[in-house]
């Protein structure tokens, strides 16, 4: 090889070199943004989750803290038929409340109209379009009842976790992912947008924004049940402390009415026995 062969190679590769280091600038530099940007989107996911948590924290505080509540309430509870058709049922009530041992509920349907009362020692539950009506010993906390009513009875409240003494404490331990989707208006109200994933379940909740920060609505879906049903839980009418008028937690029995027992007890989702699968057609 000529000497003048030897340099023009040595200047070709030379020539070379800038092009290649440029490539390589460039893709660690693609490497370092995507790097950054996925370091960023976790930060960032973990600060949507500790906001949401902190909202229903905050919910959870205030609902605990006080004493007395009342509000009126709207319910959709969805079932999928063996067809796979599925039928929103749904009923309207009232709730009141004072902690820690005494809540006096309605409801009306188009399948039930119900009234239910406890004292801090005995449940009593009146269907006033049957003419039944049953009474259960339990004395303890509203927190004691909603377990006796699960555990014991297996007749779990829909919904009956908002009325716990910490919301927090009950719902939090089983969540696996967490959401803050934002603000949303229910009722006129404007809301914050949280959603909640667990193994069973999904939820979703708005909570009213400011110094009441109260649930306007409560979703729960069911995601081992076919169809994925949901329960939806509206509350309007709240009010709290010294807003609340005076309950004195007694249901008056009407004359001839029905004494069932405890284990008679019908299901308090109340679903009608013609959407059973004995009942259906």
């Amino acid at each position: 090889m000529t000497k003048q062969s030897e340099k023009k190679d040595r200047t070709n590769s030379l020539s070379h070199r800038p092009r290649r280091f440029t490539a390589d600038a460039k893709t660690w530099a693609i490497v370092l943004a995507i790097a950054i940007g996925a370091a960023a989107s976790i930060s960032d996911a973990r600060a949507d989750q500790a906001q949401a948590k902190g909202l229903f924290k905050a919910m959870s505080d205030y609902l605990a803290a006080q004493k007395a509540i009342s509000f009126d309430y709207d319910t959709n509870l969805e079932i999928v038929s063996t067809q796979g058709e599925k039928i929103g049922l749904v009923s309207s009530g009232t709730s009141t409340l004072n902690r820690p041992d005494k809540i006096h509920l309605t409801r009306r349907g188009g399948f039930t109209n119900v009234e239910m009362v406890f004292d801090g020692k005995t449940l009593t539950l009146l269907g006033k379009n049957t003419n039944l009506y049953a009474q259960i010993e339990a004395p303890g906390t509203i927190d004691q009842l909603v377990d006796v009513l699960r555990d014991k009875y297996h007749r779990p409240v829909p919904g009956a976790d908002l009325l716990m003494s910490d919301p927090y404490k009950e719902l939090m331990p089983l969540v696996t992912e967490v959401k803050d989707l934002g603000s949303g208006v229910i009722h006129g109200v404007e809301c914050d947008h949280l959603a909640f994933r667990a193994k069973e379940v999904d939820w979703q909740i708005w909570i009213a924004q400011g110094a009441r920060p109260y649930p306007c609505r409560y979703v729960i879906t069911s995601k081992n049940v076919t169809g994925w049903p949901q329960y939806t839980l509206d509350i309007t009418a709240w009010k709290a402390g010294p807003e609340v008028a005076p309950d004195g937690f007694k249901l008056e029995i009407p004359a001839g009415a029905k004494k069932l027992t405890a284990d008679q007890v019908p299901d308090l989702n109340e679903i009608p026995a013609i959407f059973s699968p004995k009942g259906a057609k």
